[in-house]
């Protein structure tokens, strides 16, 4: 079994997730390649995506709070003309629409169509999301044959382009269309290609997603499963958290004091932070915020056994 290495038992791992594995799924394994139960990711990916899943590994799983809420960026492919249950390629087809409306549906209306959901929307998730109501993820309520309706929330669709749109797929005169979307945390890509679909009036279901970044994460630096170095590409908490946030380098008596609970001064205007707090060592000390002309400590790392 794998191992990670005494210089970088906690960090963040960039898993590029195949299909079929769930998140739990991909947790699990690191687990085990790890050596250690405290492992966590940074936003879920269905079963049928592909792409960037942010892996903590012991104290690095402090971060990935930070991580959830940060923008992330999909590759997808769109399939205008048929609705499904679940708005991706899993669910049951519910209905296609009728070919004489799929060919009135020009470039120009799929351009319109996606410019009207680019910006500041108001989006209602999918009904088989990991959203919670009373207590019970959705998709759970839904695969006991309830009726779950969600309510609308703000996101932010920062880009929405279409690379490329191919008419009569298949013979059955249904359209696919590949896009990039750009977008804050909390956005439903499915429930895009479900409004998408709906705005043309022939329906439409994500076949395909792929997320290529979270943050300042990118996919190109990431690693499968199968990848006998996986563990070896562990990023060291103080590197991942300098990539997020700005950096205070420490003294070593307020690395020290920071460590015991103290807030040693430090000439700065007031500031929420985060500022990722970093010894003279290279070792992250933790998350501060500067108060009152001192460092406050927000999230502590302690330091690998």
């Amino acid at each position: 079994m794998a191992s990670v290495t005494p210089a970088t038992k906690s960090g963040i791992l960039l898993v590029d997730k195949e299909g079929d594995w769930t998140s739990h799924d991909v947790v699990a394994k690191v687990r085990g390649l790890a050596g250690t139960r405290k492992v966590g990711h940074a936003g879920t990916l269905d079963p049928m995506a592909t792409g960037l899943l942010v892996v903590g590994i012991n104290s690095a799983t402090r971060l990935l709070t930070y991580l959830t809420g940060c923008d992330k960026v999909y590759e997808a492919t769109i399939r205008l003309g048929a609705s499904t249950s679940t708005d991706d390629a899993e669910g049951e087809v519910l209905g296609y629409a009728p070919a004489s409306a799929l060919q009135r549906v020009t470039l120009v209306d799929i351009e319109a169509g996606i410019a009207r959901l680019t910006g500041d929307i108001s989006q209602v998730p999918s009904s088989v999301s990991a959203i919670k109501v009373n207590g019970e993820r959705a998709y759970a309520r839904v695969r006991s044959g309830e009726t779950v309706e969600l309510a609308p929330r703000p996101v932010t669709v920062s880009r929405f382009d279409a690379q490329d749109i191919r008419f009569d797929v298949d013979d059955r005169h249904l359209i696919d269309v590949d896009v990039v979307v750009a977008c804050s945390s909390g956005t439903y890509i499915r429930a895009l290609a479900r409004d998408l679909g709906f705005s043309l009036g022939v329906g439409g279901h994500l076949t395909r997603l792929r997320r290529t970044r979270v943050g300042p994460f990118d996919v190109v630096d990431a690693h499968t499963l199968a990848d006998p170095h996986l563990i070896g590409n562990l990023v060291p908490n103080a590197l991942a958290a300098q990539r997020l946030f700005p950096v205070i380098e420490l003294s070593t008596e307020c690395a020290r004091d920071l460590m015991h609970g103290k807030r040693p001064e430090f000439e700065h205007v007031d500031s929420p932070g985060p500022f990722s707090a970093v010894s003279p060592q290279g070792t992250l000390i933790g998350l501060v915020k500067v108060e009152s002309g001192k460092l406050v400590s927000l999230v502590n790392f302690p330091a690998d056994e």
